[in-house]
């Protein structure tokens, strides 16, 4: 499922398909990282979770993301469309990175989803235990810490 790139202590970052959120090339690969080869199943678990996430949470991201472009951005020129559905948000934004957000292997899997918005925010949403629990521009917030 994940395609290695660099695999170091401390540090290891590769690439994923991804199920439904496109990237900022209008494609469906994003990166991964996590904090060394021993978390590398953590991951998988991690990407496989991400790409199973059911449609009343990905509505649940997209209403927090248009919460985010509503309240603005540093691109002065940019204006939310008026969106048939939720859906539509992702329309004006993409996601990069995948941040595996779990110390080993028998945590609860928990991961960090940044992306961009046409508005110019970065935002990020977070997801642990199969549930959101954040959208938004604070989503490192919630990034644990060995």
């Amino acid at each position: 499922m994940i395609r290695w790139l660099h695999e170091e202590e401390g540090v290891c970052e590769g690439t994923f398909k991804s199920s439904f959120f496109r990237d900022d090339e209008d494609g469906d690969e994003l990166s991964i990282g996590v904090q060394g080869p021993a978390l590398a199943g953590c991951a998988e678990k991690c990407v496989e979770a991400f790409n199973n996430l059911t449609e009343s949470q990905i509505r649940e991201i997209c209403k927090g993301i248009i919460n985010c472009a509503k309240e603005g951005g540093i691109a002065e020129e940019f204006e939310l469309p008026a969106l048939e559905s939720e859906l539509d948000i992702l329309k004006y934004c993409w996601f990069t990175m995948l941040y595996v957000n779990m110390l080993g292997k028998d945590d609860e899997i928990a991961y960090v989803v940044e992306g961009e918005g046409e508005w110019g925010d970065v935002i990020g949403f977070v997801v642990k235990n199969n549930q959101v629990i954040y959208v938004g521009t604070d989503y490192f917030d919630y990034m644990i810490e060995e």
